[in-house]
């Protein structure tokens, strides 16, 4: 599992009611059980078990094993390497233990603040081999040189005599692509919680050692339900930043009929946080886009509706942007259809599908791209699939059996592109090849016009600043449906997609708090 679905996973779960405190409760209690059976394996005896801890989840996980190990008969040490927790949850277990005082347990805590400390504990220093060592001093994310002491604590691990165990991950590996940048600990066995981390999965097993899957109780919904934690996926800001390095996309739509639905799109992506808006629509649209927004940088096109003669300027402004939306308000006509067809089949950049587009772009031009988002409702679904049946999006059940055939449905059909597509409902689907997630955000005012437009500059946003396909389309509708929440908690069912789009920067801000 990639490291970053695994830390998605535990933050959703807090949104199913499952604090992170009790899967920390749960993944501790797991950890020593498992290290209780390679100690009664490998010794036939309680030996004294040294659990090296960091600054993040790992070593809260430590403390917590330590809990269970005492209770065990085991005698137990802890190492800290750093006193500045940064895991609230492992800040209060280790709480816990420091409040076990008087101490009736066989405990010690030993903060380790100098090479000197680490050179001189008891595992440096022994030539016992009777005794555990657990690794949990770092997580996910470790890239390039160690810190001094870490790396220190590492090679005295790695040289010690006794069984060595990591939490999750040998501490200096990197969790998703099993790369060592500095030194890591070579453990014996390494504790993976709910799925193996990726890294370690593809490793050599000199390297990891025997694998061991402990179940911590993360429900199958906490990964399939798009919440909070989906935002860990968006990429922080760089401070130095300059304008255009956060996202530049281009729409094109609009018509005589229809100059909202380009605009809201482009306004909903500058929302949700790209740098540079452009939109290209017939000048009957045009006009009408510019007074939105100054915002927007609107191109108009001669004419009143989108063709083909302007396929060359589209594709040359294409190639200045890091992502495309095509058909929100563009109308249907033979015109409209060759453009669009002629786009997708010239455009490299990842494309977003809306609303006309999906009405006239032939599926076999797309098929194999997996930098395509398609958008549709229901019918736009069947009608691009070519559906000819009565399916329905009936997800709203606590009918496991019924929920599954569903979903296997869609995932039958959408399956014929490499893409992804949402499917909008009461309850929203996004597809990609074998993967999907369920989207709960929105209500029913959101039946409005132009919330899809909103959703498809969202999504389009996103894409412009880095993420892919099926990320993007999870993040946007959960974005796009808070939003609608939080325009439906100040106007009730009378609100406009206007309104909807005033609401995703906060939206955003929230999520990344």
């Amino acid at each position: 599992m990639d490291p970053i679905d695994m830390m998605v996973t535990d933050y959703n779960c807090e949104y199913l009611g499952l604090s992170r405190l009790c899967l920390m409760e749960s993944a501790g209690k797991s950890l020593a059980e498992e290290v209780g059976k390679i100690a009664v394996y490998t010794f036939a005896k309680p030996v004294k078990v040294v659990i090296f801890t960091g600054s993040g989840g790992n070593g809260g996980d430590g403390f917590v094993a330590a809990r269970y190990l005492l209770n065990r008969g085991y005698d137990v040490d802890i190492y800290m390497l750093k006193e500045n927790i940064h895991s609230s949850e492992a800040k209060t277990n280790l709480e816990i233990l420091k409040n076990m005082k008087p101490r009736l347990s066989r405990l010690n805590i030993f903060n380790l603040k100098t090479l000197e400390d680490i050179e001189n504990c008891e595992v440096a220093k022994s030539q016992n081999s009777e005794f555990v060592i657990v690794d949990g001093i770092l997580g996910t994310g470790i890239k390039g040189n160690l810190q001094t002491n870490v790396k220190k604590a590492i090679e005295v691990i790695n040289e010690s005599k006794g069984v060595k165990i990591s939490v999750d991950v040998p501490s200096g590996m990197d969790p998703l692509t099993g790369e060592v940048d500095d030194v890591a600990v070579v453990p014996d066995y390494t504790i993976s919680f709910h799925k193996i981390k990726t890294g370690v999965r593809n490793a050599e097993e000199e390297v990891v050692g025997g694998l061991v899957t402990a179940d911590i109780g993360i429900p199958f919904e906490a990964e399939y339900f798009v919440n909070y934690g989906d935002f860990l996926r968006m990429n922080a800001r760089d401070l130095d930043s300059h304008k255009g390095n956060n996202g530049r996309l281009l729409i094109v739509g609009g018509s005589k009929d229809y100059s909202g639905a380009p605009a809201i799109a482009g306004m909903a992506a500058i929302g949700a946080g790209a740098d540079l808006v452009y939109v290209m629509a017939p000048e009957s649209a045009a006009k009408a886009i510019k007074s939105t927004s100054p915002d927007l940088i609107v191109k108009s096109l001669e004419g009143d509706e989108l063709s083909l003669e302007y396929s060359q300027q589209i594709i040359e402004l294409s190639e200045d942007v890091d992502a495309v939306l095509i058909g929100p308000g563009a109308g249907i006509s033979d015109n409209t259809l060759k453009l669009f067809n002629v786009l997708v089949s010239k455009i490299k950049k990842p494309i977003v599908l809306d609303a006309d587009a999906l009405k006239q772009v032939e599926m076999t031009l797309i098929k194999n791209r997996q930098d395509i988002i398609l958008t549709p409702h229901i019918f736009e679904f069947k009608s691009f699939f070519k559906v000819n049946n009565d399916l329905k999006l009936d997800i709203d059940s606590y009918d496991f059996k019924k929920v599954d055939e569903n979903i296997t449905q869609f995932q039958q059909i959408s399956r014929q592109i490499k893409g992804s597509v949402i499917v909008k409902g009461k309850y929203d689907l996004i597809l990609s090849g074998t993967k999907f997630k369920i989207n709960k955000s929105g209500n029913p005012g959101m039946t409005v016009g132009g919330t899809g437009d909103a959703l498809s500059g969202i999504a389009t946003a996103l894409f412009a600043q880095g993420l892919n396909a099926f990320d993007s389309a999870c993040l946007a509708v959960f974005i796009n449906g808070l939003a609608g929440d939080m325009a439906f908690d100040e106007k009730g069912n009378g609100f406009s997609a206007s309104d909807l789009v005033s609401f995703i920067g906060n939206v955003i801000k929230n999520g990344l708090c």
